[in-house]
């Protein structure tokens, strides 16, 4: 099969002339016991594809990349029982083993095998599928390794969606939606007439402003420094649209909020804007922050406010989902209108122009891409 192949970091920018992930032709091995082989029909282009690219999440190499993809079950392993040939399925980048003490527990984003599996580049039972055209291996990106004709996965890190649902939207649910829209209602837990504010409108971010909207916040105030994003944002429900270029961006966050936002979340990945969130809530306000900044990044708040103010200030990873939970009541909620995920897409693309894809996310020219291999 055809896969887009990352073999080394740090590439130069711009990547449609470094070409930092490499088309090459892969062979995918049959999936193993409670594994899957699923047709991709979709895949997103995030940020945190980018963040292997330019080296500040470090990942083993060589690997496949793409995490946020939508694809066909064709092929079954020995020992599956929860999906059948033909099933259209989301991929959820986290495998979750279910016996773990974070998985007994309602938390299987923090699923400890799948983190370790994760983090090898490998999937849930340790295994590696993929084998380059010298029958190296090949590691895997969060359990998918999307950007490939197919992929094998542990059917743990496959949930069934509707078969009519296009490709390219449905790819969506499995980072951005999922991701964006959970911090909301998972992680913040955000009551109709509480105000939000969303630092950061990416694809996670805007979803953020959906999901915030879906759940009836009010005020809710969208913040980036890309006036057409804040454009978008405020056709998709935002109350107060803030351009993080000028002026005190928390003093505009508290007026807006009548003295601060009941809820910030933070989509950036910057520990400078985590920062402006922080100091952006009112008292008992809560922080989320969803970005992922470069691992030696630090965040500091002053220790008085968490106890005589009451602040708080709170991770969210993979919008605190429980995927075969989340993602279908999303799609439920985009089909009733509640969230038009579909403004969300402004490319599609084939898999030979996936560079150029990804200098157009590091510019901030696009909000989410999909490379669709129909």
């Amino acid at each position: 099969m055809r896969a887009a192949v990352l073999r080394r970091m740090g590439a130069a920018a711009p990547y449609a002339q470094s070409r930092p992930l490499a088309i090459e032709s892969v062979r995918l091995q049959p999936p193993g016991r409670g594994e899957v082989r699923v047709r991709v029909r979709a895949a997103g282009l995030c940020h945190s594809d980018l963040s292997v690219i330019d080296g500040s999440r470090p990942r083993p190499l060589p690997m496949l990349l793409g995490h946020e993809a939508t694809g066909e079950v064709v092929e079954l392993g020995e020992g599956v029982a929860g999906l059948r040939l033909g099933d259209q399925v989301v991929f959820s980048f986290v495998p979750m083993c279910r016996h773990c003490d974070p998985c007994a527990c309602g938390r299987p984003v923090l699923c400890e095998p799948g983190a370790a599996a994760n983090a090898a580049g490998a999937l849930l039972d340790g295994g590696m599928r993929l084998r380059d055209a010298d029958e190296a291996p090949l590691h895997h990106h969060l359990g998918v390794s999307g950007f490939a004709e197919y992929a094998v996965v542990s059917e743990r890190s496959a949930v069934r969606i509707d078969p009519d649902l296009p490709p390219a939207i449905a790819a969506l649910f499995g980072c951005a939606v999922m991701t964006g829209v959970g911090a909301v209602v998972n992680t913040a837990g955000v009551r109709p007439g509480e105000s939000v504010a969303v630092f950061g409108l990416g694809g996670v971010g805007l979803s953020a402003v959906l999901g915030a909207a879906a759940c009836s916040a009010w005020p809710l105030v969208a913040v980036d420094v890309v006036p057409e994003k804040l454009a978008l944002a405020r056709d998709l429900g935002a109350s107060h649209c803030i351009d993080a270029r000028e002026g005190d961006v928390a003093a505009q966050v508290r007026e807006a909020t009548g003295g601060g936002a009941d809820h910030a979340i933070e989509t950036a990945g910057s520990e400078r804007v985590l920062a402006t969130a922080y100091a952006s809530t009112r008292r008992g306000g809560c922080t989320i922050t969803v970005g992922l900044p470069a691992p030696d990044r630090m965040f500091s708040v002053p220790a008085v406010g968490l106890v005589a103010e009451e602040r708080t200030v709170k991770g969210s990873y993979m919008g605190s989902a429980v995927p075969h939970r989340d993602i279908p009541r999303y799609v439920a909620l985009h089909r009733a209108g509640r969230l038009p995920v579909e403004r969300l897409l402004t490319h599609t693309l084939a898999l030979d122009d996936i560079n150029a894809g990804f200098d157009r996310l590091a510019r901030g020219e696009a909000i989410r891409q999909v490379v669709l291999f129909d």
